[in-house]
């Protein structure tokens, strides 16, 4: 474990490294229960005025969940693991959310997926002109999950709707205007930052130290994404797709067409579902209702198996396109769990 992640107090801070650069500090199942433990055992310490989470290497932040394993087993019929991994991932995300200090994050390079639950659920939220964070679980059979869901519920107009079915790269302004980060400050100056607050614990010295924020391609476009994804299903927005042109249109057709057609419908059904709700549970909920179904009844082991594994990037869906995807398949994977629902407000309150 010691060579994943490194948790310790550092002065006035707790501090929480993922120190797995060659794997682009892929978030294992053992790394989120220990960063779990942390905030724990920090909520409550009055020495620790405040969290940072920050990574080696240049390349990533941390480029998503390590999900080999979950592969593995769920090839060999065994769903145990993976639903075990996610819930309790996503009882660390919404600690994270939750948190009662000021949780700042470092984010260099890919924030993806795992990574965006981990970096993107705190207060004070730092990118750089390496930044690029996503969320692209459509591509493998999966939905944007860890909370991501939320923030993609949360950002301006239809702007959850593209990043979440088109699997987008967000620069530091883009992450800036969708809500994923807050401040902007080149990576050159990280350590000094750094520095300042572990000696004083100040997180007023992050508002001082930010730059303005770049400019953001997506505000730039952001009315005819709004229009492009003003349906009220994803069959809705690839029509508008292919009834445009344009580069944008286009590329985003492309994305659509290429990803998993249940989790595109899901993943603009679960962004509908959130608006206007401010909590992270209710969204850590309704993930965990598809990726707890997902390896037996979606396509996250053949999207694994295409683009991670094989690497033949011909992954066979369940449906030929989106067109295909009913109502009821939507429903039947975001349906209630029963007595395996995820109920984190009632566990953590």
């Amino acid at each position: 474990m010691s060579g994943d992640i490194h948790i310790r107090q550092d002065g006035r801070i707790g501090r929480i490294t993922l120190t797995r650069p060659k794997a682009l500090n892929a978030l294992s199942y053992e790394m989120c229960t220990a960063i779990e433990a942390a905030l724990d055992a920090w909520a409550t310490d009055e020495t620790v005025a405040m969290l940072l989470i920050d990574a080696e290497g240049d390349k990533a932040f941390c480029a998503g969940g390590d999900i080999a394993q979950m592969h593995a087993t769920g090839m060999a019929g065994d769903y145990t693991y993976g639903r075990q991994f996610w819930r309790d991932e996503y009882r660390m995300n919404a600690k994270m959310h939750r948190f009662p200090k000021p949780v700042a994050s470092l984010m260099q390079g890919f924030t993806m997926g795992g990574g965006v639950g981990v970096g993107c659920h705190g207060s004070h939220r730092v990118v750089g002109d390496s930044s690029r964070i996503a969320m692209p679980e459509c591509s493998i059979g999966l939905i944007p999950d860890v909370g991501g869901s939320h923030l993609l519920a949360h950002a301006p107009g239809r702007l959850g709707e593209f990043l979440g079915t088109t699997g987008s790269r967000m620069g530091p302004g883009d992450a800036l205007h969708a809500g994923f980060a807050d401040y902007y400050l080149p990576e050159a100056l990280w350590p000094d930052l750094t520095q300042e607050l572990t000696e004083t614990g100040d997180w007023t010295r992050i508002d001082a130290a930010a730059r303005p924020a770049p400019d953001s391609p997506l505000a730039a476009v952001q009315t005819q994404i709004d229009r492009l994804f003003s349906g009220e299903t994803a069959g809705d927005c690839l029509r508008a797709l292919r009834a445009t042109e344009g580069d944008l249109a286009q590329d985003a057709l492309r994305a659509l067409e290429r990803n998993a057609p249940l989790s595109v419908a899901c993943t603009v059904e679960l962004i509908h579902r959130q608006r206007g709700i401010a909590d992270i549970f209710h969204a850590l909920a309704l993930e965990y209702r598809f990726t707890h179904r997902s390896m037996e009844h979606a396509d996250f082991i053949e999207g694994i198996r295409a683009m991670i594994i094989d690497k033949d990037k011909t992954p066979h869906w369940r449906h030929a396109g989106i067109e295909q995807v009913t109502a009821a398949d939507v429903s039947r994977m975001l349906m209630p769990l029963g007595a395996q629902e995820l109920k984190l407000e009632e566990e953590l309150t």
